[in-house]
């Protein structure tokens, strides 16, 4: 399976979020005036402390040359809580957001229904400390954004169900594995019982729709197609965090499913200036597309025993200190 020529990887698209504007820079906003100040999108933040701060200083601005300014008592009202200082506590990070008050700040900031599901599951995920639970917590909020941009057609539903689900890339490797009977019940047991029959189904109509496999008509066998999908410019960046989340949450469940005889887990955490980070970024991006290489090799030789998914993770942990 590929995509615009690249082979089908998870990280193949991942660089498709389209150029900054590098246009004239806007007023400052001591400098702008009230019609002119944006207010923060909620969708653009995965830190709800952060959220609240700028809607906050969102609503500092706006109302700087009214007679009565906008404040931590405005907004306490609003959320008809008596603590005057609540919200800068949240903000701070010295209290913490119960079920209650996630709704009373709901109602503060005006959200309405869709977007205080969406307040709610941005702060539980903010909130979580566990990395499992905080992994499980990004995934339902990846999810939800996702599903409410193709409700509000910003992302094309069409464009949507043309790119192959995590489901879809482990039926597509599963054509290279030996003895693989391709109905579905077999498939659902083989995939460990982690996708329902219907899914399996629609993945791999996906799959003989798109092209990306066929049916061998004098064997029966499915085959992989060396058609392409769309280019990665036109597939949503929303999309390939949503098949990446996945993946790594496959991998999760994999820490705890498998024993270490049947999967090779390690971690480095290291200081490194930002051309370290690009040189390791370089060999990691080298090594996946040399194991790629070697491995579509081998398989037109041979059949492999079973389909496994190699996650390459490189990431910051830390700011810049200044």
């Amino acid at each position: 399976m590929q995509i615009d020529k690249q082979p089908m990887t998870a990280d193949a698209v991942e660089n498709t979020e389209a150029p900054k504007s590098s246009g004239p820079a806007m007023p400052s906003k001591m400098n702008r005036m009230p019609e002119m100040l944006e207010a923060p999108i909620l969708g653009n933040y995965l830190d709800y402390r952060k959220y609240l701060a700028d809607y906050y200083q969102y609503r500092r601005d706006l109302s700087a040359k009214d007679i009565r300014p906008y404040n931590y008592a405005v907004f306490s009202a609003g959320a008809n809580i008596k603590s005057p200082n609540y919200l800068k506590m949240i903000i701070d990070g010295r209290r913490n957001l119960s079920d209650d008050m996630i709704g009373k700040f709901g109602k503060a900031l005006g959200l309405n229904k869709e977007q205080g599901e969406e307040f709610k599951l941005l702060v539980l995920f903010t909130q979580s400390t566990d990395p499992a639970d905080r992994n499980i917590a990004l995934k339902d909020l990846n999810e939800f954004r996702v599903g409410s941009k193709l409700k509000s057609g910003e992302i094309d539903q069409k464009t949507w169900d043309k790119v192959p689900n995590w489901i879809a890339w482990i039926l597509y490797a599963m054509i290279d594995q030996n003895g693989v009977d391709f109905t579905p019940q077999n498939l659902r047991q083989l995939l460990r019982g982690k996708a329902n029959l219907d899914d399996i189904m629609s993945a791999m109509n996906t799959l003989v729709s798109s092209g990306e496999v066929k049916k061998d008509e004098v064997t029966g066998m499915l085959q992989k197609s060396h058609n392409l999908i769309d280019s990665p410019e036109e597939i949503p960046v929303a999309l390939v965090r949503k098949l990446q989340t996945q993946l790594m949450y496959l991998g999760l469940e994999s820490l705890f499913q498998d024993g270490p005889t049947e999967r090779e887990f390690g971690a480095l955490t290291l200081s490194m200036t930002k051309q370290e980070f690009e040189d390791l970024k370089f060999q990691l991006r080298k090594f996946r597309k040399e194991t790629q290489k070697n491995n579509s090799v081998k398989r037109m030789s041979s059949k492999g025993e079973r389909v496994y998914q190699l996650n390459l993770q490189l990431f910051p942990v830390t700011d810049i200190a200044k």
